[in-house]
């Protein structure tokens, strides 16, 4: 990673399967409010400081995805696997014998309703955690929401890159993951030399061509052209 500018190196994240990180980060949930696993169970209100929504036999989360409107297509599927990691984590006991219990909310495809409801989530509903969002703009939309009220968000998959924050877990490989060894690939493999770039006029295609032009020119390749 030495070839990359010190903000695209620091948003380098390793990627993991998409059920798999929800049952570690429900796991590390449960951990960060009760302790070890191996240490002994605790009352709710010995640690629960923060008048979180966690009791002695719950643990309430939120999921904030897009039900309806443009990215419901892409979004149903992240609502699918956490909701069934949440069942098989509850069928094997729970996290330190506290069942998880889920309050869906719809994002409604619209950044500001993200944002309103994450506010809800964090001020009023006390949600220990939430797992949601899909798009950047969803996702920069509910962030300094949850910075200012510390909450910790899961999103739930690949991302841009450029961005870190102790609030939220990024639980995909960001663009340097993707772009980079499919460049490095095409110019071992094919004897690329030169590259058209091309994307959609949205965060993610246009910080990918970033990162993809930098790499490209550092190998000493050429970019021909940008759309």
């Amino acid at each position: 990673m030495n070839d990359l500018d010190p903000q695209i190196a620091r948003s380098t994240r390793f990627g993991y399967s998409r059920r798999g990180v929800m049952l570690g980060a429900a796991t590390a949930l449960a951990l960060t409010a009760f302790g070890p696993l191996g240490s002994a169970p605790v009352r709710a209100d010995d640690v629960d400081t923060t008048g979180l929504a966690v009791t002695d036999d719950t643990v309430k989360v939120r999921i904030l995805h897009s039900m309806t409107g443009t990215m419901a297509i892409s979004e149903t599927g992240s609502v699918q696997a956490e909701k069934l990691a949440i069942k098989q984590i509850n069928e094997m006991g729970g996290v330190l014998g506290r069942k998880i219990e889920f309050i869906r909310e719809d994002g409604a495809s619209d950044w500001p309703t993200f944002a309103e409801k994450a506010k809800k989530l964090l001020v009023n509903d006390k949600m220990a955690s939430m797992f949601g969002c899909w798009t950047s703009a969803s996702r920069k939309a509910v962030l300094p929401v949850f910075e200012q009220y510390n909450g910790m968000l899961y999103y739930p998959t690949f991302y841009e890159g450029l961005e870190e924050s102790p609030n939220v877990i990024y639980t995909g490989q960001e663009a340097t993951q993707q772009i980079m060894a499919g460049i490095n690939w095409v110019t071992k493999e094919k004897g690329a030399k030169s590259f058209f770039l091309f994307g959609s006029d949205y965060i993610w295609p246009r910080t990918s061509n970033k990162i993809a032009r930098k790499h490209i020119e550092k190998l000493g390749l050429k970019v021909v052209g940008e759309e």
